[in-house]
């Protein structure tokens, strides 16, 4: 999940090993439920070598117990770490949706479908949407919905809400 920097100086090494560590704990406390821990877990994580990673995940947890603002936050910060990386220009759009600030969102879902370092572009672009659904550009959405069926046809959720949209358009 986390990338090692290149050219990492040998005695940060065990420090980044450290990171990873309270990092994978954190997660598996994530899945397991306990977001207490994981939130700790995350923020030892960070305080050892801040990752973009750890970040958007600590973010998540922030998601999930719906302190959206801190959730958006901590994505604020893995960007500061690395704005190259996708996953929390996504994040911090959806959690925008969540708040119906679709007109927020849209920026963020559009830089994540540009990051260079993004692995599930599929939920930008759905997310994006989502965004224009909320703010009744139905045509827009749909587009988006049938671009994001086209571009990855295993997403259902992109298949489904291009059918229902184009039930209420129609």
């Amino acid at each position: 999940m986390i990338v090692q920097p290149d050219n990492l100086p040998d005695d940060q090494i065990e420090v980044w090993q450290q990171a990873v560590e309270y990092f994978q704990r954190a997660y598996r406390m994530q899945l397991q439920g306990d977001l207490a821990s994981a939130i700790h877990d995350y923020k030892a994580s960070i305080r050892l070598f801040s990752t973009p990673e750890a970040y958007t995940f600590l973010g998540w947890v922030y998601a999930h117990l719906a302190l959206y603002d801190e959730a958006i936050a901590a994505c604020k910060l893995a960007i500061e770490t690395d704005p190259e990386f996708g996953n929390p220009y996504n994040d911090i759009g959806a959690y925008l949706l969540e708040l119906d600030r679709a007109d927020e969102a849209i920026p963020w879902l559009e830089q994540a479908i540009v990051a260079p370092r993004y692995d599930a572009r599929v939920f930008a672009f759905f997310n994006l949407g989502r965004a224009y659904e909320q703010l009744g550009d139905w045509r827009q959405a749909l587009e988006l919905y049938l671009q994001t069926a086209l571009r990855y046809p295993d997403y259902h959720p992109a298949v489904n809400a291009a059918h229902r949209l184009q039930g209420r358009i129609n």
